[in-house]
C-alpha cells in the first residue's frame, strides 16, 4: 500500500469516526453517556434547559472526575434540537479568592436559569454549601446575567425567609412551635421526635438565621410569577417560596409542603390547570422510589399519589420502577415535544463527571395521573 493510498484510508476512517460520533450525538441512548458536537460527555446535572430565541440551553453541575466539591463552576450547552449540544464553556466560575462565597471547592448544585421577561435577564438560582462546612451552610445562591451564555454575575447567598412564618400557618400552630426544641433530641425517627417535627421543631430551630435550602427548582407560572421550591429542615419538608418580579429575591410568602416526609430533588410541570410534583427520597447518590404530588393551586394543599414511574429499566441495569430506573430529577422539560419530558441524573458516584442522563416521555393514564416508563430515548 502506497503512501497516498494510507492517507485516504486514514481520512476515510477519521470520517467515519466523526459521522458515528455526530449519531451518537444525536441518538442519546438513556443508560449511556451522551457526547457534545466534541465527542465528550456532556457534563450538565442537576439543572435545567430553557428556550431563548431559536436556541435552547441546557445548564448544568459542571463536576470533577474526582472528589464532589465544585471545581469549575456552572456550565451550558446549547442546541438548536435538543439534541446536538454544543458546549458553550462555564457560564458561572468559581471564585479564586479566599472566603468568598463561590470559592473553589465550595459545593454548587441544582442550578436552574430562568428569563426575566421584565427586567430582560437571565437569574440563576443554585443550591450552595460554603467550602469546608459539608452540608452545614444550605444556602441558596443568585447570580445574573444578559446572555444566555453567561458570564453570570454572583450576587449573593442566603437561607430564606428570616424571621417570617408560613403564610397560611396558624396562631395556635406557631406557638406550638415555638415550644419546641431540635437540640433535645439527638435520636431521630422516634415517635416523639416526628410528632416535634410536624409541629415544626426545624422549622422553629432555622427562624432567626433563614430556613434551609438544598435541592431545589424554580417555577415560572402561567401569570409569570416565580417560585423556588427547596428542600428544607434538614431535608425533611418541602418550601414554596414566592419570589420578588425580579427573581433576585423573596416576597416573604411561602408554606410547607409535607413536612416530615423527607422529600429532595424536587420537579415540577403543569397540565390544564393541576399542578404535579415529583420528588425523591433521600438516599445520597443511590437511586431510590420517586414520590408524587399533586395540586390544583401551587399553594396546595398537596396530595401525595403512588409514583408515576411504571415496570423496569431494560437499558440500564434492569432497574425497576421502585429506583425510578436507577435515575434522581432534575428537571421536568415541557412545550417540546406532545408530553413533557422528565430529566434526571444516573449519579456515578465514583466519578461524579461521569454520571448519566436519563430522559423519560411523560404519558397520561385514563384518570390523566401522570405514567413514566422505561424508553431508550425521550422521542
Amino acid at each position: 500500500m502506497n503512501t497516498l493510498t494510507k492517507r485516504m484510508l486514514l481520512c476515510c476512517i477519521a470520517i467515519l469516526c466523526l459521522s458515528n460520533l455526530m449519531a451518537q450525538a444525536q441518538e442519546h441512548v438513556n443508560g449511556q453517556l451522551w457526547m457534545d458536537t466534541e465527542g465528550n460527555h456532556i457534563n450538565a446535572h442537576g439543572g435545567n434547559i430553557i428556550k431563548y430565541k431559536k436556541n435552547y440551553y441546557w445548564y448544568g453541575e459542571n463536576r470533577p472526575y474526582n472528589g464532589f466539591t465544585t471545581e469549575k463552576g456552572v456550565g451550558v450547552y446549547s442546541s438548536k434540537d435538543l439534541k446536538t449540544w454544543k458546549n458553550e464553556g462555564i457560564v458561572l466560575p468559581v471564585s479564586e479568592e479566599a472566603g468568598h462565597d463561590i470559592e473553589r471547592g465550595c459545593i454548587m448544585e441544582r442550578p436552574k436559569v430562568v428569563y426575566n421577561k421584565k427586567t430582560k435577564k437571565f437569574v440563576m438560582l443554585f443550591h450552595l454549601e460554603l467550602k469546608g462546612r459539608g452540608y452545614e451552610a444550605a444556602r441558596v445562591g443568585f447570580a445574573v446575567s444578559d446572555s444566555p451564555t453567561g458570564p453570570f454575575k454572583f450576587i449573593r447567598s442566603t437561607r430564606i425567609n428570616a424571621n417570617i412564618w408560613p403564610f397560611d400557618m396558624s396562631e395556635q400552630d406557631i406557638e406550638a412551635a415555638k415550644k419546641t426544641d431540635a437540640s433535645q433530641w439527638k435520636d431521630w425517627w422516634t415517635p416523639e421526635w416526628r410528632a416535634e417535627v410536624n409541629k415544626g421543631m426545624y422549622l422553629w430551630r432555622d427562624m432567626a438565621g433563614g430556613q434551609m435550602s438544598r435541592d431545589m427548582t424554580v417555577y415560572i407560572d402561567d401569570d409569570g410569577k416565580a417560585y423556588h421550591i427547596t428542600s428544607s429542615q434538614e431535608n425533611l419538608t418541602l418550601l414554596v417560596c414566592e419570589l420578588k418580579d425580579d427573581y433576585l429575591g423573596y416576597t416573604g410568602k411561602y408554606n410547607m409542603i409535607a413536612p416530615g416526609g423527607q422529600n429532595e430533588a424536587p420537579c415540577i410541570f403543569k397540565k390544564d390547570g393541576t399542578y404535579w410534583l415529583i420528588c425523591s427520597g433521600c438516599t445520597g447518590w443511590a437511586p431510590n422510589e420517586a414520590r408524587m404530588f399533586t395540586s390544583k393551586s401551587i399553594w396546595g394543599p398537596w396530595k401525595q399519589l403512588p409514583s408515576p414511574f411504571v415496570g423496569t429499566a431494560t437499558g440500564y441495569r434492569n432497574m425497576p420502577a421502585n429506583k425510578t430506573f436507577g435515575g434522581q430529577g432534575t428537571y421536568i422539560l415541557n412545550n417540546v415535544a406532545d408530553y413533557p419530558i422528565f430529566m434526571a441524573d444516573i449519579w456515578n458516584s465514583r466519578h461524579l463527571s461521569q454520571s448519566m442522563h436519563l430522559w423519560l416521555p411523560i404519558n397520561f393514564d385514563e384518570n390523566g395521573v401522570p405514567v413514566i416508563k422505561w424508553a431508550d430515548n425521550p422521542w
